[in-house]
């Protein structure tokens, strides 16, 4: 227990300035047993405060910490169980009775021994000890053996007090070590060491005796001294217990002057914290009677006003928004204070509301902004002083959101509502302009688009004929009929060309109407943007979107939105960008639907406008997506998007449809097909729209479908042409489409450019071989025959001894060739030549100079045979390559 005491006191009670003075382990009555220990302890700073702590053990058990504390003035009782026989149990009666159990019943009493004795000395109220022997209330209080000075000391209420150590001084360690020196064996015999100081001890006590003796009457003289002195100490004694007496009635004064010191900090501690709540609540609960006045009488349309009307809405908003202390609301001021504030809120909030609802009701009927005034420029009108003005009642909107939230949403709804109606009709008179402007049937007036009935217009029976089967600008009705044109009778229109798109030809087309076109859609695209997104910004702005709502918690039904859709539990909100997003969709619900149908009429009108329209609306959709890539304007647009590049996929199909359905004349020749000549007329329009564009990438994927169809459907139709050679229509079409795509330059066509140029060169190859052999076939035929015996092994120089390649039949084949029969077989075959290639490509001196160069290779082919196997017999042919050369030349100027 000892160790326990030290411990406690060096952990628990010395840095609070405590000291232990007795302990006892014990545990509760009744209960598991879970030990503890009580201690009785004292402060060491006066005035002293004696206290019953309860110690125990951490659930780790590795240290020891302050449970509970009990003043020593507020133990009203203690009861031991029983006086005369022994027994654990024991009872402390403070504010409610603990029971406990000692340990140990000497434990026990030497605790309620030391209580007792703290209660003599510190406490004028005496506490009560029952059933307690009257030996524990007697003897010396252990504070009493206990220095003031050692506050670190630990001794308890025990009887026996520890032993004081006395430490041995400088001399006393100065002579031991003397005399152990000595005595050599004084460490290795320490019993024989201790007998020599013993024998020595015995004869110090006999002269010691004998030296008494010799001196009785000095004795008894001392005796005599120590008398007197004894009697001196009992008067000391008697006027120190005198004096004791009266410092107990001084400390008794001082104890009651510290308690009332104490009452007196209580209270001024109680006012002070009085005044700071009443402080509290007159500084955060009032609202000044201009404020007041404001929410009550307010004018809400001046700008005054509207400031007067927000700074009053925020201070109430304030005052509501007080976190009150506990108890704050029980008090009466408090309660009509917060009923004040209720209903002001309440009159300000429907004032408010009745007040934007005619703003938006106004507003949503206002017939002044119509399109009439906007027709000439084709722009839509503008609703930056509606928000302008409605942006000061922003601040306002914020409360209501916050204080009135059914009032809030209905506004919305409201707005959404009659804003719906506005933008609808403004819209769709809007693109019903456009669509005018596009079908070239303006009507020249008084220049008020309102004399135009909808019911009766032009551009009605066209749009209602966009959503027929037809696919035709057809019918005496349609006040498109003025687009109409007649069919060319150049090769392409009647060939299906390329350019032949919904029955009207690209060549019948002015540019300037394709320009037109273009020029109304991007004012169409450009005055949507700004449109919708300064509505988004003022959506946002106005209805405090910019921000997640904190919406109320703990709904488990499906409630509003303030917009009119349905919006899931509190546990699967919508974001804010959401219900921005689902005010864009309704208010301006007719875009997608009027874009739509501006495409399809675009696109009915001249297939090739899907270019246009993919460009322009590209690049607006990544204007749209840089500026925000979830807003309602980006969104729209992606999906419009989407119906300009099926437009585009379906104009690209149509014309690989077409090339498939090419049918050539069987009695003229083929020439330059007119899809080649399309696609190149479509390249070059294709790369004047898509100049910087940011959708380059599809027009690339159409450049490969289409530059395959095209050679796929040259090859198809040289295969299928009988007026024209195969290498002849293979040759001038690829020829054709090689000199096209090294113009134009076009990046993703490089691999088709090369493979252009090989199909070229080969089919011109394989046609100026195929077209010479005809003027001399018979001397072709003859060495084609040496050719063949040389590879079967006769040695060239034995081929003259094969009787169908002898000498003689060589002279025979070379007589059937003179000079002028050579000549003339050219001309014949520069005729023929002439006549199988078309004028466009001006390949007939390309091909004529090419036949020469294989003629003069022939030739000297020709004669390399000649001088290999038949050596020494001077045959040679009729004529030389100058010869040659000089035919080439002649039948070519003479033609």
């Amino acid at each position: 227990m000892t160790a326990i005491k030290h411990a406690l006191q060096r952990d628990i009670f010395t840095p609070n300035d405590e000291r232990l003075l007795s302990i006892v382990n014990v545990c509760k009555a009744g209960k598991k047993k879970k030990n503890c220990f009580l201690c009785a302890t004292v402060t060491t700073e006066r005035p002293v405060q004696v206290k019953v702590v309860k110690v125990k053990k951490s659930d780790k058990g590795d240290f020891y910490k302050r449970q509970m504390a009990w003043e020593l003035r507020d133990l009203a009782e203690v009861d031991a169980k029983d006086a005369n026989k022994e027994n654990p149990e024991f009872d402390l009666h403070f504010e409610k009775v603990y029971r406990w159990v000692a340990s140990s019943t000497a434990e026990k009493n030497s605790f309620i021994s030391c209580i007792w004795k703290l209660n003599q000395r510190y406490l004028r109220k005496k506490v009560e000890f029952v059933n307690v022997s009257p030996q524990l209330l007697e003897g010396r209080t252990p504070v009493e053996s206990v220095p003031s000075g050692e506050s670190q000391s630990v001794a308890g209420g025990d009887e026996d007090a520890l032993d004081d150590y006395q430490e041995l001084n400088t001399r006393e360690e100065q002579d031991i070590e003397n005399m152990m020196q000595v005595c050599e064996y004084a460490i290795s015999n320490a019993e024989a060491f201790a007998e020599k100081l013993s024998r020595e001890l015995q004869v110090l006590d006999g002269a010691n005796i004998q030296s008494i003796m010799a001196s009785e009457k000095q004795v008894n003289i001392l005796m005599q001294l120590l008398d007197e002195a004894l009697a001196e100490v009992d008067t000391i004694e008697g006027k120190l217990l005198g004096y004791e007496e009266m410092l107990q009635s001084v400390k008794e004064q001082m104890d009651q002057i510290s308690q009332s010191n104490h009452l007196i900090q209580i209270s001024n501690t109680n006012n002070s914290k009085l005044l700071d709540e009443i402080q509290f609540l007159v500084n955060y609960l009032d609202l000044s009677k201009g404020h007041i006045r404001a929410l009550q009488e307010g004018d809400l349309s001046s700008p005054k006003g509207i400031e007067a009307c927000t700074n009053a809405a925020e201070a109430l908003l304030q005052c509501m928004n007080v976190a009150l202390r506990p108890g704050h609301d029980k008090l009466s001021a408090v309660k009509q204070q917060q009923q004040l504030f209720t209903e002001l809120r309440d009159v300000f909030a429907r004032r408010l509301t009745n007040h934007l609802n005619n703003v938006f009701v106004h507003q949503g009927h206002d017939q002044s902004s119509t399109l009439a005034q906007h027709v000439a420029e084709l722009t839509l009108p503008k609703h930056s002083p509606l928000h302008r003005d409605l942006l000061r009642y922003a601040k306002l909107m914020e409360w209501l959101k916050s204080t009135q939230r059914e009032k809030y949403e209905g506004l919305s709804r409201t707005y959404v509502d009659y804003m719906t109606r506005l933008y609808e009709r403004e819209i769709k008179d809007f693109f019903e302009i456009a669509k005018i402007k596009m079908a070239g049937t303006t009507k020249e007036g008084k220049g008020k688009f309102a004399t135009l009935p909808r019911k009766e217009s032009a551009l009605k029976q066209e749009t209602e004929s966009l959503h027929g089967s037809s696919g035709k600008l057809t019918g005496s009705t349609s006040s498109l009929n003025k687009l109409s044109v007649n069919s060319s009778n150049s090769r392409r229109s009647q060939s299906s060309s390329l350019l032949d798109m919904g029955n009207m030809s690209a060549s019948d087309l002015d540019v300037a109407d394709r320009t037109k076109f273009d020029k109304i859609f991007e004012q169409v695209l450009s005055e949507l943007e700004p449109l919708c997104l300064a509505e988004q910004d003022f959506v946002s702005k106005f209805f405090k979107l910019q921000q997640h709502a904190a919406l109320a918690q703990g709904e488990n039904m499906e409630e509003s939105d303030g917009l009119g859709y349905s919006r899931p539990s509190s546990e699967h909100r919508q974001s804010i960008k959401d219900v921005v997003r689902q005010m864009m969709n309704k208010i301006f619900h007719s875009i997608e639907t009027e874009l739509n149908s501006l495409i399809a009429l675009g696109d009915k009108i001249d297939s090739f406008n899907s270019l246009y329209m993919l460009v322009k609306m590209s690049h607006h959709v990544w204007t749209a997506e840089t500026v925000d890539p979830a807003s309602f304007l980006s969104t729209t647009l992606g999906n419009v998007l989407v119906t300009v590049k099926r437009n585009f996929d379906k104009c690209i199909s149509g014309q690989i449809r077409q090339m498939e359905e090419v049918k050539i004349s069987k009695k003229s020749k083929v020439g330059i097909l007119p899809f080649v000549t399309g696609f190149e007329e479509f390249a070059e329009l294709a790369e004047t729209i898509f100049r910087n564009a940011e959708r380059r990438g599809d027009l690339d994927k159409a450049y490969a479908k289409l530059i395959q169809a095209v050679f796929q459907n040259v090859e198809k139709v040289a295969s299928e042409s009988q007026k024209t050679p195969r290498d002849v229509v293979m040759m001038e079409n690829f020829h054709h489409i090689f000199s096209t795509l090294s113009r134009m330059k076009i990046s993703c066509l490089e691999a088709e450019r090369k493979e252009a140029k090989h199909k070229y060169l080969d089919h011109l190859q394989s046609y100026v071989i195929n077209s010479l052999g005809q003027p001399l076939e018979k001397l072709n035929h003859f060495f084609e025959g040496v050719e063949a015996r040389v590879a079967q092994g006769v040695r060239e120089e034995e081929v003259s001894y094969q009787l169908a390649f002898s000498k003689q039949e060589l002279r025979k084949v070379i007589r059937e060739y003179p000079g002028k029969e050579v000549k003339k077989g050219l001309d014949n075959l520069y005729k023929k030549v002439d006549k199988h290639l078309c004028e466009e490509e001006s390949l007939l001196q390309v091909v004529w100079h090419s036949m020469q160069d294989e003629f003069i290779r022939q030739y000297k082919h020709f004669e390399g045979l000649i001088n290999r196997c038949y050596p020494g017999s001077g045959i040679t042919m009729d004529f030389t390559i100058q010869d040659m050369l000089e035919y080439f030349s002649s039948i070519a100027q003479s033609h």
